[in-house]
């Protein structure tokens, strides 16, 4: 089984603290986003890792190298100078993903939860893992109905940041510059996203008041 870390953002709103490295090595608990990204990939079997790189991505290969710490074989998918938002740097990686469903995580996002593959039934593209919508979003982004992720006026959840994808959802995409929320807003529509809830912690690091929430609520978790 493959996986992909998206890690090539700027971290514009964790500044100054990403002025000097990269958004997914901060550290957590003495750990690096990036660390506990790879961990959670390791312990559900997977043995090969693409990350797409950026800002400061030079510190990130020299960090990871080639993943045999975790027990790994990690790839880069450069993206120098040309980042191609999600959808597009994932079309870009998918040379090097196999045709089998792969993993995808968001590097700045902190949960305690372990993963387990999910059965995708024939019609499905892929599988999400939602939460309930943090204080600091507005709105949702979907609903969940049995299982199957849906679009709604006034939607409960909040996508996580860790999905699991057969590659035919993407490989339809041109090269080049693509978002993934609207294919999601399309897919959902078109029934073929599942999804499930992630439960625990679950902190998106996206500036330096939520990095102090995700060590107040990791020093929280490891007391009891």
């Amino acid at each position: 089984m493959n996986a992909m870390i998206l890690a090539a953002g700027r971290g514009e709103r964790l500044r100054p603290i990403t002025d000097s490295i990269p958004k997914a090595l901060v550290e957590v608990a003495g750990r690096s986003l990036l660390d506990y990204q790879l961990a959670r990939l390791a312990a559900v079997g997977v043995r090969r890792v693409v990350i797409n790189l950026d800002w400061l991505g030079e510190q990130i290969v020299e960090h990871v190298a080639d993943g045999s710490r975790w027990g790994l074989q990690v790839t880069y998918s450069p993206e120098y100078g040309d980042v191609l938002e999600t959808a597009g740097g994932i079309r870009r990686a998918l040379p090097m993903l196999g045709s089998d469903p792969f993993w995808v995580l968001n590097a700045d996002v902190f949960t305690d939860f372990p993963l387990t593959r999910p059965a995708l039934k024939s019609a499905l593209n892929a599988h999400l893992l939602l939460v309930p919508t943090p204080s600091f979003k507005s709105s949702g982004d979907f609903n969940l109905e049995a299982g199957m992720v849906r679009n709604a006026t006034d939607p409960q959840y909040t996508f996580s940041g860790f999905a699991y994808y057969r590659p035919e959802f993407f490989a339809s995409l041109k090269p080049g510059r693509a978002a993934l929320g609207p294919l999601l807003k399309i897919a959902a529509d078109n029934g073929e996203l599942s999804g499930s809830l992630l439960p625990g912690v679950w902190e998106d690091v996206g500036t330096p008041e939520r990095l102090a929430d995700v060590c107040a609520a990791l020093e929280t978790f490891t007391r009891q």
